[in-house]
C-alpha cells in the first residue's frame, strides 16, 4: 500500500475546500449542502472531474468490449478456447481493486494507464459471458433457415445470430457500465483524476457539500449511462417488442 498512501498524503496535502468566497451561512455552519458554493465550484472542481471521470469509464468500457468480444467469438468457434479465457477473467474479477492497483503501480507507475488496466480487467468476465450467451442461445431452427437460404458461417454470424445476441450484449454493456463508474471512483487512490478525487479529498473535511456532492454526480451518472444503454438496446431490436407484443 506505500504506493497508495503516497498518492493518498499527496492528494490529502492540497486544499481540501477551494477558495470559499464570500461564506455564506450554509457553508459557515456546513449545512447538508451548500447549493451556491457547489455551483461556484463547478467550473474548476466539480465539472471538470465528471468530464474525466466519463472518460476514464468510456476508455474502459470500450477496451473491454473489444477484447472481450472478439474472445468470444473465437471462443464461439473454437470450444476449446472458451475456459481458459473464461479462466482468467474469472481470476481478475476476483482481484479486489485496491490490491490489483497496488499490484501494477510497481510496472506502470501512478498513472491513468495503471487505473485503465484495472478497469478494463473488471470488464472482461461479464463481457465475455454475455457476448458468448447471447451467441449460444439463438434458436437452432433459425440457425438451420440460415443455412437452407445458403448464407455461409460467417454470414450467419453478421447477419443472424449477433443481431439475435444484441440483447444480451446490451445486457452485459449496461452492467459493465455501472460497475465502472463505480470502481473508477477509487482511481483517485493513485490519479488525481475523476469524481472520486474530489470524494477523497472531501474525506479528509467535515465539510458535506464537496461529498455530497460529487457522490450524488457519480450516481446521476451511472443512472444516466444506464438508463441510455436501455434505449440504445430497446432501438437496436425493435422486433424483440414486436416478439413481446404477441
Amino acid at each position: 500500500m506505500t504506493y497508495l498512501l503516497a498518492s493518498g498524503v499527496l492528494a490529502a496535502a492540497k486544499p481540501v475546500i477551494p477558495d470559499y468566497g464570500t461564506a455564506t451561512p450554509c457553508v459557515t455552519h456546513n449545512g447538508m449542502f451548500c447549493t451556491s458554493w457547489f455551483l461556484h465550484q463547478w467550473p474548476d472542481v466539480f465539472g471538470p472531474a465528471l468530464v474525466q471521470h466519463i472518460m476514464l469509464t468510456v476508455i474502459a468500457v470500450v477496451i473491454g468490449f473489444i477484447l472481450a468480444f472478439a474472445a468470444a467469438i473465437y471462443a464461439y468457434r473454437h470450444n476449446w478456447a472458451g475456459p481458459p479465457f473464461a479462466g482468467i477473467a474469472a481470476f481478475l474479477y476476483t482481484i479486489p481493486p485496491l490490491a490489483l492497483f497496488e499490484l501494477l503501480v510497481p510496472l506502470t507507475g501512478l498513472s491513468t494507464l495503471t487505473v485503465e488496466i484495472a478497469l478494463v480487467a473488471y470488464t472482461l468476465l461479464v463481457l465475455y459471458r454475455n457476448v458468448l450467451t447471447g451467441l449460444q442461445e439463438v434458436p437452432p431452427d433459425i440457425k438451420r433457415a440460415a443455412i437452407g437460404m445458403g448464407l455461409t458461417r460467417t454470414q450467419i454470424l453478421w447477419r443472424v445470430e449477433l443481431p439475435m445476441a444484441v440483447p444480451a450484449i446490451v445486457g452485459g454493456l449496461r452492467i459493465v457500465t455501472v460497475l465502472t463508474i463505480s470502481l473508477a471512483t477509487i482511481a483517485a487512490f493513485v490519479v488525481d483524476a475523476g469524481l472520486g478525487a474530489p470524494i477523497l479529498k472531501a474525506l479528509q473535511s467535515p465539510f458535506n457539500t464537496q461529498f455530497i456532492g460529487a457522490g450524488a454526480l457519480a450516481v446521476l451518472l451511472a443512472l444516466a449511462a444506464d438508463g441510455l444503454l436501455l434505449l440504445l438496446g430497446r432501438a437496436l431490436t425493435p422486433w424483440a417488442r414486436s416478439r413481446k407484443a404477441f
